[in-house]
This record gives C-alpha cells, sequence and structure tokens, in this order.
C-alpha cells in the first residue's frame, strides 16, 4: 500500500510540466535577464575607487541595510555589490514565482475539481503533490543554473565560478523553501486565495522580520529564510552553510505537506472557514457585491502592505540627506532639479517603484473576471438577468477603486513614517500628489487588462511582462541609464516627475483618455465574444 500511494508521480510531472512548458520558461528567462544584465552596469557604472567608496557610505546607512541587508562593504567589488543589492530583490520574485506554481498544481486544482479526476485513475493519493512538488524543484534547479553559469560568463573579475554557482543556489533554495512552505499552506487553507494569501504573508513577513533583525541584532535574522540569503556573503566569503540550511528545512516542509495531505479529506483543509450568513445583503446579490466579497480579502490585505511599504520607504528620509551630501554617484540616479532639495528629487524614484507594486492589485482585480470565466462560474450568472456589460463593469469598477486605495495607503504611509523621522516633516499633499499622478498609467494598465479579457482572453497574462517592463526599464534603467524612448514605452515613463516637475495636464489627460478608450473597447468585446 505504501507503495501505491505514490503511483503514477512520474507521468502526472510530465503533464504539469507539459501544462506549464510556456510558464515556466518565461519565469526563468525573465528572472535570469534580470540578473544577468545588472553586473556589467554595476561595472560600467562604478568604475573608480572614489565612486565605490560613494555608494559604499550610501550601502553603510542602517535604512539601506533593513531594504537589501548587510554586506562586506570593506571588499565591495562589482560581485559584492550585485549579490548585496539585487540577490534579495530577486529572490523575494523566486518566492513569489514558487507560491504561485505550487498554489496553481496543488489546491487550485483540487477545487477546479481536476484532482478528483486524476484520483479517479490509477494514480497515488499523495502523487499529484509531489509531481507538483518534482517539477517546482526542477524549475528552480534550471534557474539557479542558468543564472549560475551566467553570471560566470560575464567574464567579470570579481565574479567567480563558486560565488555566481552560489549566486544561483541560494536562488534555487529559496524557491525550494517556498513552495514547501505553499505546499503546507495548500493542505491547511480550503482555497487557492487562501493558499496564496497565507503564504505571501510569510513572504513579506519573513522580509520584514529580516529587515528589523539586521539592524538590531543580526544573529536573530537567521530565523528568516530571506536571512539565509545575506548570510551566504556572496561573491566575499561565499558561505554554503545557508543553501545546505535551505534544503534541510525544504525537505522537512515537503514531508509535512506529505503527512497533512495524507490525513485530510479531499476538497477540505485544516482551517475552517467561517459559517457564512443565512440570507446575502441586497449589496452581495449584485454583480459588484459579489465580485467584491470574492476579493475582499486580498483588497485589504494589500492596502496594509502598500502602506506598510511605503512606511518602510518612508523610515529612510531620518538620515536621506546625511547620506547623499558628497555622494555624486548616486545623485546621478536621481530627477536632477535646480533648487530641488535632495529629498524632493528621491520622492519621484520612491514613486515610480510604490505605483508600479500598487498596479498589482488592481489588475489583479481585473483579472479575477478572467479566472471566474475559465471556472465556468460566469454561465450561472449570465443566465440570470444580469447583462455582460454589467458584469465586467463591476470588476472595472472595483480596479479603478482598487487603483486609487493602493496608491493612496503607499503614499500614506511613506509620508507618515517620513515625517515621524525628519525633524521638519513632509507635507502631505506634495507627497500624495507626487503619488497621485502616477494614477493615470495604473488606470491604463487596468484598460490593457480588460482589453485582453475582451479580445484576446488567451493572453491575459501578458500584461504581467508588461508590469514587469516596466519596472525594469524605469528602476534599473535609472542604474543603467537606459535612452529615454526606451522608458517611454511604459505609461508610467510619461507621468510628471513630482515635486521636481509641475502636475502637467496634457499628459495626465492623454494617459487618462487612453485608459478609458481601452476599457469601453475591453467591455464591448467582452459583451460580443463568446465564453470560453
Amino acid at each position: 500500500m505504501g507503495q501505491n500511494i505514490f503511483a503514477n508521480t512520474g507521468r502526472l510531472s510530465r503533464f504539469i510540466l507539459r501544462l506549464d512548458r510556456i510558464r515556466i520558461p518565461l519565469w526563468i528567462i525573465g528572472l535570469a535577464i534580470f540578473t544577468l544584465i545588472v553586473p556589467p552596469a554595476f561595472d560600467n557604472f562604478y568604475e573608480t575607487e572614489q565612486d565605490k567608496a560613494a555608494i559604499t557610505e550610501t550601502m553603510a546607512n542602517p535604512a539601506m541595510i533593513a531594504m537589501v541587508g548587510p554586506a562586506d562593504l570593506e571588499n565591495y567589488t562589482t560581485g559584492v555589490m550585485t549579490a548585496h543589492q539585487m540577490l534579495l530583490i530577486t529572490a523575494i520574485i523566486v518566492g513569489l514565482m514558487a507560491i504561485l506554481l505550487v498554489t496553481r498544481h496543488t489546491r487550485a486544482d483540487e477545487e477546479d475539481g481536476r484532482l478528483e479526476l486524476i484520483r479517479s485513475l490509477p494514480a497515488g493519493r499523495l502523487a499529484y503533490l509531489n509531481a507538483a512538488l518534482f517539477v517546482s524543484c526542477g524549475a528552480f534547479i534550471a534557474l539557479a543554473l542558468c543564472i549560475g553559469f551566467g553570471l560566470y560568463a560575464l567574464g567579470i573579475e570579481s565574479m567567480d565560478l563558486e560565488g555566481s554557482l552560489l549566486y544561483g543556489a541560494i536562488l534555487g533554495g529559496t524557491g525550494f523553501v517556498f513552495s514547501g512552505v505553499t505546499a503546507i499552506f495548500a493542505q491547511l487553507s480550503e482555497s487557492s486565495r487562501g493558499t496564496v494569501g497565507w503564504s505571501v504573508a510569510v513572504l513579506i513577513f519573513a522580509y520584514l522580520f529580516r529587515a528589523v533583525t539586521d539592524v538590531s541584532n543580526e544573529a536573530m535574522s537567521w530565523l528568516s529564510p530571506l536571512g539565509w540569503v545575506t548570510k551566504a556573503e556572496v561573491y566575499s566569503s561565499n558561505h554554503w552553510g545557508p543553501v545546505v540550511v535551505m534544503l534541510v528545512v525544504s525537505f522537512l516542509l515537503f514531508i509535512a505537506a506529505n503527512f497533512l495531505n495524507s490525513i485530510r479529506d479531499l476538497e477540505q483543509g485544516f482551517i475552517p472557514s467561517k459559517p457564512g450568513k443565512r440570507y446575502a445583503s441586497r449589496f452581495l446579490q449584485s454583480p459588484i457585491g459579489l465580485a467584491f466579497r470574492l476579493q475582499r480579502t486580498g483588497f485589504f490585505a494589500w492596502a496594509i502592505g502598500l502602506f506598510i511599504l511605503g512606511a518602510s520607504y518612508g523610515s529612510i528620509f531620518g538620515d536621506l540627506e546625511a547620506f547623499f551630501v558628497g555622494n555624486e554617484t548616486f545623485q546621478q540616479m536621481l530627477q536632477q532639479a535646480e533648487g530641488a532639495s535632495l529629498v524632493e528629487q528621491f520622492i519621484p524614484m520612491l514613486m515610480i517603484v510604490l505605483s508600479l507594486i500598487a498596479t498589482v492589485p488592481p489588475v489583479l482585480a481585473m483579472n479575477k473576471l478572467r479566472g471566474e470565466e475559465k471556472k465556468n462560474r460566469l454561465d450561472h450568472l449570465l443566465g440570470r438577468a444580469v447583462s455582460r456589460m454589467r458584469l465586467i463593469g463591476s470588476y472595472a469598477v472595483l480596479a479603478v477603486v482598487n487603483g486609487f486605495v493602493m496608491i493612496s495607503a503607499s503614499a500614506l504611509g511613506l509620508w507618515s513614517a517620513a515625517t515621524a523621522v525628519m525633524e521638519d516633516g513632509l507635507e502631505f499633499g506634495m507627497v500624495y500628489k507626487a503619488a497621485i499622478v502616477f494614477y493615470p498609467a495604473m488606470l491604463v494598465m487596468i484598460g490593457i487588462t480588460a482589453f485582453l479579457i475582451g479580445f484576446l482572453p488567451r493572453l491575459t497574462q501578458l500584461i504581467w511582462m508588461y508590469i514587469l517592463y516596466s519596472f525594469f526599464v524605469l528602476y534599473v534603467g535609472n542604474l543603467i541609464q537606459f535612452p529615454d524612448w526606451v522608458g517611454q514605452l511604459s505609461p508610467y515613463g510619461h507621468v510628471p516627475q513630482v515635486p521636481i516637475e509641475d502636475a502637467a495636464f496634457m499628459p495626465l489627460f492623454l494617459l487618462s483618455s487612453l485608459a478609458v478608450g481601452l476599457l469601453v473597447t475591453g467591455v464591448t468585446g467582452f459583451r460580443k465574444r463568446d465564453l470560453q
């Protein structure tokens, strides 16, 4: 009997791999490009010892340590610089990749009834879970090898083979750990939304705990999975111990997930769901009420998370003037303006990051309609007195409101923390204006999502590539110094850089008009096309 519980795990692994034959390579290629394009830029940008001394002084600030972790600042070579400024950020993206990949092939498939169909075939009880973990681990091994050998192939003197392979191994190990975390929550939660929510909460808590302990008590950061990323000291001491810890912990998580899966009933979870009300409210009986109810938990979680993220950036402002003065290299990354303070020049760069992250939840809210369609849940709604226009309009309104709340929450968090740590504080109107000017660009992203749902529903995931492109060219592009036209291919590249620039009416009006046009076109396309 013990042998049969894993029956046909190999076949199911090949099946999952075929389902994700495009998704997994895109993740790997995107992360590899994101990693490999930065070291040559650092090598060219910080050529002299004076340049490196300036950036070292910046990175020694406690606020920067909280953001990216500690590093060997006495030996701040191009390799150490790359690992210090990029490895933790990339590890967070890898963790998110693991969460989405494992959820898709565990709780989401179970929720959609696919696992029940597979269980009716000669497949072991634990076969599908282990097949999902096997494919996930294989993807992260491939990612580790691509990035490891890719970094070494750049031929940069301070980036040797051992350090490059350790860089890749840390990312792969992070993927292993969060695959295990997600597999655990796939057994505890009763829904894919709950699985993603709990897993992302662990990822965020791991980052925040590491940020606090790296500044206050560095030894305590060993308790955070993301703390292990910086403990490896890639391209410096090259400690392989954190990789071993990651493998051991992930193995234990896999065993625990298998045990929980073996003792629970299909489509059940160990965290009980709350009993619902006997009678639905009038708001819930409307399409927009139902749509909001499905997204309510994620909406509040994202709003709180963006407030905290904004506050974490705002906490930097207490020492901002001190470590910017005399740092010519870092000042080149800012939006230069005559007569503007360093704080005013720094805010637009922060707002680009916050606005792009704040774009994720409204796009998720809009894409929820496509998810409901794929699960064949729209037929029941449209079979009643609900028009297609009203249905997609409900999701569009929620996405628009969602975006406004998210960018406002991030601005409020930034202002409140910055005011607390600065002597003179910041004017709320200035901070909020610098944030809200990005709202039309966020609406364009929502409009593109609606357009894809209306005309090209199978390609809705392309919006994430566009958001990633925008983040890369506008944030990382400040380091690499891309031409202006590269950034202007993104709607965020046309947003005035408030407060050092005036909030010009015309670009914001054109972006808003484009967003409205895309939304209207998407609604029209959804009304006319067949459900898939």
